[in-house]
């Protein structure tokens, strides 16, 4: 199959680590990251592989309050990143339909009220599967698992995740439109001699619209939105204050396709509207390597 095609599909699915339920964590939009072409997959292909690097500086000066207000505090600095490896592969038994499998390591250094800390935190891993209704379009589904443990106490959720969600991808000759729409629920959380939390299920989708304007540079827009339900102290049977959150974001960036195994996407996005939750002012970057 074309090559160039093949190269668009390593530009797969991807998922961003939960926030725990501390203050000190960033905003960050589940999927956020996603770029152009995310799922413009092939099917009927032979077998290949993928890495990507994915990263983002976050400067949350500014936090939104229970009202929506725009506040200068409860934000921090964080720097994240997601190593990923992808293998592909779809099966002469069932035709016309692909499959991915996926694992990812997380890593994170946050600055927050005086402190500084880093290191790596749950790992993802889990399936991917998509058809095409037609030539110019992909739907499917993805479904992940994610651990809860950390190399620090405070990047370690200490419970585990499900993330799951609908991927659809329609290209033009000029334009693409793509994008996903999902949940991640999570299980209870239980620490010695603390209470237990329940988080809420947390609601996104992350769309993407670009302009095919060159064969190596590609500018596209970007929307991201997150909806949190409040997290319940299981201990005691009481919904924690302020704990449920949303945020919409919006931004701009450019993919640059190097080669026909080679691509770097960088992006820049900022919050236009939110609820308990840090602001996103964040730069966004995906090295992918193909063979």
């Amino acid at each position: 199959m074309d090559i160039f095609y093949i190269r668009r599909a390593a530009l797969t699915v991807f998922l961003t680590a939960i926030a725990s339920v501390t203050t000190a964590q960033a905003a960050d939009v589940p999927l956020a990251i996603i770029g152009p072409h995310e799922y413009d997959l092939p099917v009927d292909f032979k077998p290949f592989n993928v890495l990507v690097q994915y990263g983002d500086g976050n400067a949350a000066g500014l936090s939104y309050n229970s009202l929506g207000q725009r506040k200068p505090e409860g934000g921090s600095h964080t720097w994240a990143g997601m190593t990923k490896y992808v293998h592909f592969r779809s099966f002469d038994a069932i035709p016309h339909v692909g499959f991915a499998f996926e694992v990812i390591q997380t890593e994170s250094y946050v600055l927050a009220h005086g402190t500084n800390y880093g290191g790596l935190g749950g790992t993802i891993s889990g399936p991917a599967v998509w058809f095409k209704p037609n030539k110019n379009s992909t739907f499917g589904i993805q479904t992940f698992l994610q651990t809860p443990s950390g190399t620090r106490e405070s990047l370690a959720t200490h419970y585990w995740s499900n993330l799951s969600s609908f991927m659809f991808d329609y290209e033009w000759k000029h334009f693409s439109f793509d994008g996903d729409v999902g949940a991640i629920v999570s299980m209870t959380k239980h620490l010695d001699g603390q209470h237990s939390y329940k988080p809420g299920t947390t609601f996104h989708s992350n769309l993407r619209f670009s302009w095919k304007a060159h064969r190596v540079v590609e500018p596209f827009l970007a929307f991201d939105w997150q909806n949190t339900a409040a997290t319940r102290d299981r201990t005691v049977q009481n919904w924690i204050d302020n704990s449920s959150s949303r945020e919409v974001a919006m931004g701009g960036g450019v993919m640059f396709t190097l080669t026909k195994s080679i691509s770097l996407t960088t992006r820049y996005s900022h919050s236009v509207e939110g609820r308990n939750t840090p602001e996103t002012n964040a730069y966004y970057m995906k090295f992918v390597y193909l063979w």
